[in-house]
């Protein structure tokens, strides 16, 4: 056990289950005590919760907005076709994208 670990008084009483607030608020954190704490990861500082003034600040829900994002159209195919890129597995729409795109860029169209 490290020093600091000896000289902390127990905050937290294990019959009760119960944590002494104005204790723990009371304790001065000691330059020694820092020493067990665990370094953070970037990963760590990249989630993390960040508040400003007091208040969470919050990330939002899902990821970024793109600049030009896809849009959903309803479009009639037959069957077979639907079936055929989709038996090509994951990614088939975007397959199907890439060679609208190829046929866009034909010359004579």
């Amino acid at each position: 056990m490290s020093a600091s670990k000896r000289n902390t008084p127990p905050f937290f009483d294990e019959k009760t289950g119960l944590v002494d607030l104005a204790a723990l608020d009371a304790h001065g954190t000691q330059a020694e005590e820092y020493d067990d704490l665990p370094d953070l990861s970037e990963v760590d500082v990249g989630t993390a919760d960040r508040h400003e003034a007091g208040r969470l600040v919050s990330r939002g829900r899902g990821r970024p907005r793109l600049d030009n994002p896809k849009r959903q159209v309803t479009l009639r195919l037959d069957a077979d076709v639907i079936e055929g890129f989709r038996a090509t597995g994951s990614g088939w729409q975007a397959r199907i994208n890439a060679i609208l795109r190829e046929a866009l860029e034909q010359p004579g169209r």
